[in-house]
């Protein structure tokens, strides 16, 4: 199962891959919000976007409305340094929205699974 990563640190984006791939995940990563698009374009089996909130340019609640207006309905988990407030968690279409903390490994475990068995 194909998870896409979008997140403009590469180490951020490299780690958050390595902690999917330990739990059997495939991965395919994106630099930004135009690079996602173009691998959602041209892989048919992206099952699940995975995205940093704070990017250039398009963040990633601007690529989750940017989607959703293309049509693309896929799972959509928000990763944020900054502790999530109620608005960012309650966004219209968003599987999940968590802190890039300690416990990301335990929360983005449970929170995949949640997002691709809803």
């Amino acid at each position: 199962m194909k998870i896409l990563v979008v997140d403009d640190d590469p180490l951020a984006c490299e780690m958050t891959a390595a902690l999917l791939a330990f739990q059997g995940y495939t991965t395919i990563m994106a630099n930004d919000a135009m690079e996602a698009t173009q691998q959602l374009d041209s892989e048919d089996d992206i099952a699940l976007i995975i995205s940093d909130m704070h990017m250039p340019l398009i963040n990633g609640i601007e690529l989750l409305e940017m989607l959703r207006e293309q049509g693309v309905t896929l799972p959509f988990i928000l990763l944020t340094g900054d502790s999530p407030d109620t608005t960012l968690i309650q966004t219209l279409g968003l599987s999940a929205c968590l802190q890039k903390d300690a416990e990301l490994e335990s929360t983005l475990s449970n929170a995949v699974a949640q997002a691709l068995n809803g």
